[in-house]
């Protein structure tokens, strides 16, 4: 490994341990918004989505380009992109910070499965046992919440159930924008993504959250939780795809693995809370399995680098059948 491909490693860590950090201030106001009895887990996504659109789409406007990928791809991505947000969101009303960011990296296994029938990527019966030891790792969270009686969380099996859930929700958003990324306009997917979620989102208010949004009071506090989880979020949605076009989502979501030492410490130092010794056995767990899938990282590098070429079968076939016009890069 020389000098360049060190410094290229080195800024994709960093990049990783910072949208990790943005994960974990989105998850510490999530947890503090649901302490304070607000349930509007699609608002706070609303005003993300809205950020996004209004910031990116005065530079697309300004580039005057055509879409280089058609939008009703982009709408597909919204839907399950809003429903993850929603799910995961949704998940702080009933378990513990700590259980829903641990639970969030239910993401990899199923990356690691759309990525293999998607985009064609492989990889070796070593990053599947480390993967296999991250899913041990957090099935930990859920004997430990199973045996909670500690009384801060409402009902956190079924919080637990709402984040597996979102987490693949998730990962088929992180697949989707991670092709769309490596290929086309990294702003133009943000843009995209933001309009859609905003259309998504709001019309699901509508349906869904309108009584909930009437019922929350509107004090100092929560006005500044709301702009923290947007602020976050912003900044989040802005750097991930950087991270998936120089590594893919799979590192991208092992990267957010240490957003769970972050959830720990807020618990234990803000909250003043316990945490459970199962807790402390399922990250080291997590952590193993993560350094024997990163010690072995040699297919989705390969995928990123060498294998466009396959990656984007899926895409020119599709684009094919619907006869929409889409410029390679």
């Amino acid at each position: 490994m020389n000098r360049r491909e060190i410094c290229r490693l080195v800024f994709i860590l960093f990049l990783g341990q910072l949208v990790s950090f943005f994960l974990a201030v989105a998850s510490f106001t999530s947890s503090y918004i649901a302490d304070l009895g607000a349930d509007v887990p699609l608002t706070q996504s609303f005003f993300t989505y809205l950020s996004l659109s209004l910031v990116y789409g005065a530079v697309l406007l300004y580039r005057r380009q055509k879409l280089l990928v058609p939008w009703y791809w982009y709408i597909v991505l919204a839907i399950v992109d809003v429903q993850g947000n929603y799910l995961v969101i949704k998940a702080y009303q009933y378990s513990s910070i700590t259980s829903v960011t641990l639970l969030d990296c239910w993401t990899i296994p199923w990356v690691i499965i759309l990525t293999w029938l998607v985009l064609g990527t492989r990889y070796s019966l070593w990053q599947f046992f480390g993967a296999a030891l991250c899913v041990v790792g957090l099935s930990l969270v859920l004997l430990s919440d199973s045996t909670d009686s500690s009384g801060d969380a409402k009902k956190p099996l079924l919080g637990d159930a709402l984040v597996i859930a979102g987490t693949f929700c998730y990962a088929f958003s992180n697949v989707g924008e991670e092709f769309c990324v490596k290929r086309k306009d990294r702003v133009e997917v943000v843009t995209m993504l933001g309009v859609f979620g905003v259309l998504v989102s709001a019309c699901e208010i509508a349906i869904f959250e309108r009584k909930d949004l009437e019922a929350v009071k509107w004090t100092s506090t929560m006005i500044s939780l709301f702009f923290g989880f947007v602020a976050a979020t912003f900044l989040f949605y802005t750097v991930v795809p950087f991270v998936l076009k120089m590594s893919g989502a799979t590192l991208f979501n092992l990267s957010l693995l240490t957003s769970d030492m972050w959830a720990v410490v807020i618990r234990i130092f803000f909250y003043h809370q316990q945490v459970d010794w199962l807790y402390y056995l399922a990250f080291v767990v997590v952590a193993i399995g993560l350094l024997i899938y990163s010690l072995n990282e040699t297919g989705p590098l390969s995928a990123t680098a060498t294998g466009d070429e396959e990656a984007t079968i899926p895409y020119e076939r599709l684009t094919q059948e619907n006869s929409a016009p889409v410029m390679l890069s």
